[in-house]
């Protein structure tokens, strides 16, 4: 089937009125229109657990939903039932709600290797004030990055140093420095080198990768003899590595750490959690400078701490974590067998922990290609699979399972062809997609 002959006319349309109204037609950039392909970027309407609807009536079997937030599934019972015995109780006052200590003291027996916790919005509000935390209590303005992780935070101190650092002063962008994962040597000569100015290292724990044994373990000796703060940024491993992130799994403790997505199941709630003598110099019990470490005017609405609180007896009580990793080794090994079968097993390529997993799509040279990634996502959406990764919900099925592998199987013989040929172009009819980071729109 063609692109021009799937049936999508309402959402094209949407896309067009989306993009009238919306600088790049959406208000995420991994949601644009231009990580699909050409005339085939669904508009949704609605979810029902692991499934999704688009506005033209058409069902897809969904994956990295709401990138990656809701691993509970779309509408999920207890969540929305959480929600709903708040929404009718006031959302916001003019004091701290009772829920705010009930939620917190729910995060810390979840997270027991943190001692406070404070609530906001998305990512980017608590990784920030971790970095601000970090640099005053250490007195120093160099933050160091990880190089390997896509992304930290829509701040300044991060985006400018990605290709779309319009409007980012040099000065800021230049007190951020980057060390590779995996690579204590490099990040020894990174403290070195700038002895005495790195506040914090800020890493994703663990990617797409497991960590090399000892890994974290020698970030925290180096972050304690350097005198920084090591912070982990934990919105994709909170939740999805165990109830308690990545640190509970791999008994690593860092300074402060940071989680959202999976926490709200869709559900606009982050959390900046830590060590207490760190965390306390943003509140009133001391008598050093006080930090401005976070004031959001939404971030403790009642119905979204609700469903944190929700999610995380959700996870302890029915084994989340070990049901998303059963589905991710059935769906892994279901694509491995489907990509091997039709010659392809070099190129389409699983990565990740079984919780987590994203594909490659590669060329003829075994390197990344957004052509074949193009062709790849085409036959994924008109097999009914809406799949920009392979990260599972707990909501999906065995049946579910089996039907993406069977679509990919599809999908493979068409890739198949395309290498045989030398030339996907083809095959994508329009424009391949593009990365999210890129100087030029």
């Amino acid at each position: 089937m063609d692109a021009e002959e799937f049936p999508l006319p309402r959402s094209r349309q949407a896309n067009e009125r989306l993009h009238a109204l919306i600088p790049g037609g959406a208000h995420t950039y991994a949601k644009g229109d231009d990580q699909y392909p050409e005339n085939l970027a669904p508009v949704i309407s609605h979810g029902q657990g692991a499934h999704v609807w688009d506005i033209d009536g058409n069902e897809y079997i969904e994956y990295g939903s709401g990138l990656r937030s809701v691993s509970l599934g779309h509408a999920h019972p207890r969540v929305l039932a959480a929600v709903r015995r708040e929404l009718g109780r006031g959302s916001n006052f003019v004091r701290p709600s009772i829920l705010e200590v009930e939620a917190a003291e729910r995060f810390l027996a979840t997270v027991p290797t943190a001692e406070m916790v404070k609530f906001a919005k998305n990512g980017s509000d608590v990784t920030t004030a971790a970095v601000r935390l970090a640099r005053a209590v250490t007195g120093r303005q160099r933050v160091a990055i990880c190089a390997d992780h896509p992304f930290f935070s829509v701040d300044d101190w991060f985006i400018g140093t990605t290709p779309m650092s319009a409007g980012i002063p040099a000065a800021t962008t230049d007190l951020t420095v980057a060390f590779p994962y995996g690579d204590l040597t490099a990040t020894e000569e990174l403290l070195t080198r700038y002895a005495g100015e790195v506040a914090c290292l800020i890493l994703e724990p663990a990617a797409h990768t497991e960590p090399p044994p000892g890994y974290l373990a020698g970030l925290r000796e180096l972050a304690d003899r350097h005198g920084c703060v090591l912070i982990f940024d934990e919105m994709i491993t909170g939740l999805r590595w165990s109830e308690a992130g990545a640190q509970g799994l791999y008994g690593v403790v860092p300074d402060l750490s940071t989680f959202g997505k999976a926490l709200g199941n869709g559900f606009a709630v982050s959390a900046l959690a830590g060590r207490r003598e760190l965390m306390e110099r943003g509140g009133l019990r001391h008598s050093a400078d006080r930090v401005f470490l976070l004031s959001t005017t939404h971030g403790a609405e009642t119905h979204c701490l609700a469903a944190a609180m929700a999610v995380q007896m959700t996870y302890v009580e029915e084994g989340i974590t070990a049901r998303l990793h059963a589905l991710g080794e059935r769906l892994a090994a279901g694509v491995r067998d489907a990509a091997a079968s039709m010659g392809v097993g070099d190129h389409i390529v699983v990565r990740g922990r079984a919780s987590n997993l994203v594909f490659a799509t590669l060329d003829e040279n075994r390197g990344p290609s957004q052509q074949y990634r193009t062709l790849f996502l085409r036959h994924l959406l008109m097999g009914g699979v809406l799949a920009p990764s392979f990260v599972v919900s707990s909501a999906l099925t065995d049946a579910d399972i089996d039907r993406t592998v069977e679509v990919v199987a599809q999908a493979c013989a068409v890739y198949r062809k395309a290498l045989d040929a030398g030339d996907p172009t083809p095959w994508l009819a329009g424009r391949p997609v593009r990365p999210v980071f890129r100087r030029l729109a």
